[in-house]
């Protein structure tokens, strides 16, 4: 019995020391290494977080200062508080235009970016899902038109407007942005990971046509993606500055972008310094961006639990 006991006896663990000398290195290495690394990345994390919040931090001083202490003061740190003067300013200058720039952004942005979102997702998803002659060919177009500058096509894009009569319409900013290759591109990509061929199968024996199934299970399986290329949308044409000042002469039809460039403008040519509500336009133009991806983050986290759901 003694025997088989001690037959039966697992061997000791080696000690602390035989195992340090086996790894080759400290007992506190690893823990050490990790603090090192943790330490940098945390402090990488908060020195992109201050670069990234110094601007609107220096933004959001400078809106409550009136046009002397914008310069003569500490920009990043509060002076005397004339942030209700500088609104009644700005809303009252020239009977209120920029309300008149503020709704035509918000209008050209709504409009536009909801015509590219359904054009692009019903072009992601019919490049996904279908197989036809040419689709190489085409997709292979969709990329390399992002070699395009933008810039190279205002010529050709001006001559033609004029031709249909768009310059200074609103449809000059309207209509170019209903066709956004990077947007096809994603929605293409996210479609291809987002449906399942065989629901669609499944849905065609059950007798549904193309457009239902579309409308009925592509639509909403691509929901998240279709979020992402809105907010990426509007977000591009909230801040496009080129194409409506090209195509759009008149004030009262300008852009937030064009019509705060306009007023520093004035600054050189009239000697009438407009800083101060340069500066107080931009922090309220800030506004609908923020809204808007707080508004949408319950998409990208349904979008994001969705597949974890049976």
């Amino acid at each position: 019995m003694t025997t088989i006991l001690e037959k039966s006896t697992p061997p000791a663990p080696p000690s602390p020391a035989v195992r340090r000398r086996a790894s080759g290195r400290g007992g506190d290495g690893p823990t050490r290494h990790s603090r090192r690394t943790r330490a940098l990345v945390l402090g990488g994390l908060v020195f992109f977080t201050l670069y990234s919040l110094a601007p609107i931090w220096w933004l959001v001083v400078s809106a409550t200062k009136n046009q002397s202490d914008l310069y003569t003061t500490n920009g990043l740190w509060f002076s005397d508080f004339h942030f209700t003067d500088n609104l009644r300013q700005l809303f009252t200058y020239q009977d209120g235009i920029f309300l008149k720039w503020l709704w035509n952004t918000v209008f050209y942005g709504v409009v536009g970016t909801v015509g590219m979102t359904v054009v692009c997702v019903a072009c992601g998803y019919a490049l996904a899902m279908y197989r036809f002659r040419g689709r190489s060919v085409l997709m292979g177009c969709v990329i390399g038109s992002f070699l395009v500058p933008h810039a190279l096509l205002t010529i050709p894009s001006f001559l033609l407007y004029t031709d249909l009569r768009m310059v200074d319409t609103p449809w000059a900013i309207i209509v170019p942005s209903f066709f956004n290759a990077f947007s096809v591109y994603l929605a293409k990509v996210y479609a291809e990971g987002a449906i399942p061929p065989e629901l669609l199968e499944a849905a065609r024996i059950d007798g549904a046509g193309e457009y239902r199934i579309f409308l009925t299970v592509g639509a909403r399986l691509m929901s998240t993606g279709a979020a992402t290329i809105f907010l990426l949308g509007f977000v591009g044409s909230w801040n496009s500055f080129f194409g409506p000042l090209v195509f759009l002469r008149t004030p009262e039809k300008w852009t937030v972008m064009v019509g705060l460039y306009s007023w520093l403008k004035v600054k050189v040519d009239n000697s009438a310094d407009l800083t101060g509500m340069v500066v107080v336009g931009s922090l309220i133009s800030l506004i609908p961006m923020v809204a808007l991806m707080i508004s949408m983050q319950r998409y990208w986290r349904s979008g994001v639990t969705l597949g974890s759901l049976k």
